[in-house]
C-alpha cells in the first residue's frame, strides 16, 4: 500500500455507521479517489468515476474471486451469475434466457400492474399499515415467487433467506453470524429443488434453468447456483426500494405532487430514489493484474471495495446530491451496477416498482410518514418497519 495513501479505521459494517452510512461515504470521497480501509485491508472507491471504471473494466477488476466480505460466501457462490468472469458468466447470463428482457416484462407487464391496483387499493381502504411488511415486502415476494415457480413449501421464508444472504456477503461480525444458519436453510431448499426440479412449475423462470441445463447452454450443477441468484438478488433490493419510495415521496410531498400531475415519468422517479437511497452499498472486486486506479498503483490480486450508494451520491457527478428530486436526470446511476456484471434482473425490478407507483399515483393524494425503523443489513439498505398513512 503507497504510504500516501488516505487510510481508514472506520468498520463501515458498524450498527453506527449502517444506521445512516452517507457522511462516512462522504468523508472516504473527500479523501481521495482511492483510499485504503485498514480492517478490510482492501483499496477503497467512493466516488462516481472510480466506481464507475471498477465496474465497466470486467478484465482488470475481476469478480471471480469473490464479491463479498469473507471466504466462506466467496467459495458458496463460487461459479454464480455474480461471481464468475467472461467467458462463464456469458453462458450463465444466457441461460436466463430472454425472460428478463423488455420483450420478456413486456409480456407480463398487464397482469404486474393489475395486481399492483389491487394491492395499493386494499391499502388506501386500509388507510394505515406499516409500509414494509403490508405493502412493500407483498408485492415482490408474490411476483417473484410465481415467475420463479415456486412451490407453496418454503416460499413463506424468501423474506428471511434474503436478509441472510445479504448478511453472509458481510464480513464475519455479529450479523454474519446470526443469519449463517438461516443462509445453511436456503441452500438445503434449493439443493431439495434440485433434486426435484418438476417441483418447479413448467413455463416459470426456474423450471427455464432446468431446460437450459437439458440443451447444453449451461452444466447442470449450475442450476443451483443461478436459482440462489433468483431467490436472493430478486426481492430484498426490490422491497427496499418500494419502500425507500414511499418513505422518500411522504417526506418530499411537493415531489408526490410532480409525480401525480405527470405519471409518465414513473421511470425517471425510480431512477431517482435508487440514486439517493441505493439498496445495494457496495461489494468487492479483486485485481487481475498490477494497475492503476486514479493514479494510484494497485497490486495483482488487491482486494478494491466498490461503494455503489457512495457513487450515487457523490457531489462531483450529482448537484445537491442528498436532495430527492424526480425531476432529475439520475439515469445514469449505479445502484443496479454497471458494465458486464449490472443486474440482471433489474428490468423485474424497475416494472414492479414502477407498477407500485404508478397504482400509487392514481389512487393516493397524499402520503403520511410516521415512525420508521432501518433494518442494519451487512450489505443491504432497508426499511425495517414504515408507518403510513394513505390519503
Amino acid at each position: 500500500m503507497p504510504s500516501d495513501l488516505p487510510r481508514f479505521d472506520v468498520d463501515l459494517f458498524s450498527d453506527e455507521v449502517l444506521s445512516d452510512p452517507h457522511p462516512t461515504y462522504k468523508r472516504l470521497r473527500d479523501a481521495g479517489p482511492v483510499v485504503w480501509l485498514e480492517q478490510l485491508q482492501a483499496y477503497c472507491c467512493a466516488r462516481y468515476a472510480e466506481v464507475r471504471q471498477v465496474l465497466g473494466d470486467n478484465a482488470t477488476f475481476i469478480s471471480g474471486k469473490g464479491v463479498g466480505f469473507n471466504e466462506f460466501l466467496n467459495q458458496a457462490f463460487e461459479g454464480s451469475i455474480i461471481q464468475s468472469d467472461l467467458p462463464q458468466h456469458t453462458a450463465l447470463r444466457n441461460a436466463l434466457g430472454d425472460r428478463l428482457t423488455p420483450k420478456g416484462m413486456n409480456e407480463i407487464q398487464s397482469y404486474v400492474q393489475a395486481e399492483a391496483d389491487a394491492l395499493v387499493r386494499a391499502a388506501v381502504q386500509r388507510r394505515k399499515f406499516d409500509g414494509v411488511s403490508d405493502l412493500a415486502a407483498v408485492f415482490p415476494l408474490k411476483i417473484v415467487g410465481e415467475l420463479i415457480g415456486l412451490p407453496k413449501e418454503g416460499s413463506d421464508q424468501l423474506l428471511a433467506w434474503g436478509a441472510a444472504n445479504f448478511n453472509v456477503m458481510g464480513p464475519q461480525n455479529e450479523r454474519y453470524e446470526r443469519s449463517l444458519p438461516v443462509f445453511v436453510e436456503c441452500f438445503e431448499y434449493i439443493k431439495w429443488l434440485d433434486q426435484d426440479p418438476n417441483r418447479l412449475r413448467q413455463g416459470s423462470l426456474g423450471a427455464a434453468l432446468y431446460e437450459a441445463a437439458e440443451k447444453g447452454i449451461i452444466q447442470r450443477d449450475q442450476c443451483p447456483r443461478l436459482m440462489a441468484a433468483y431467490l436472493v438478488a430478486g426481492i430484498d433490493t426490490t422491497i427496499s426500494s418500494i419502500a425507500n419510495a414511499i418513505d422518500l415521496f411522504g417526506r418530499n410531498p411537493d415531489q408526490w405532487e410532480k409525480l401525480r400531475e405527470r405519471p409518465t415519468i414513473v421511470g425517471r422517479a425510480y431512477n431517482e430514489i435508487l440514486r439517493i437511497e441505493s439498496p445495494a452499498l457496495g461489494f468487492k472486486r479483486v485485481t487481475s493484474r498490477a494497475t492503476e486506479l486514479a493514479g494510484v498503483a494497485l497490486p495483482e490480486n488487491a482486494d478494491v471495495v466498490v461503494l455503489y450508494a457512495s457513487a450515487n451520491r457523490d457531489e462531483r457527478k450529482y448537484s445537491d446530491p442528498d436532495r430527492f428530486d424526480i425531476g432529475r436526470n439520475a439515469a445514469d446511476h449505479v445502484a443496479f451496477g454497471h458494465g458486464l456484471h449490472v443486474c440482471a434482473g433489474q428490468m423485474l425490478a424497475r416494472l414492479e416498482a414502477s407498477a407500485v407507483l404508478t397504482a400509487m399515483a392514481t389512487q393516493v393524494a397524499r402520503i403520511e410518514i410516521g415512525e420508521r425503523k432501518h433494518q442494519l443489513n451487512n450489505t443491504v439498505r432497508s426499511l425495517e418497519s414504515l408507518q403510513v398513512t394513505f390519503h
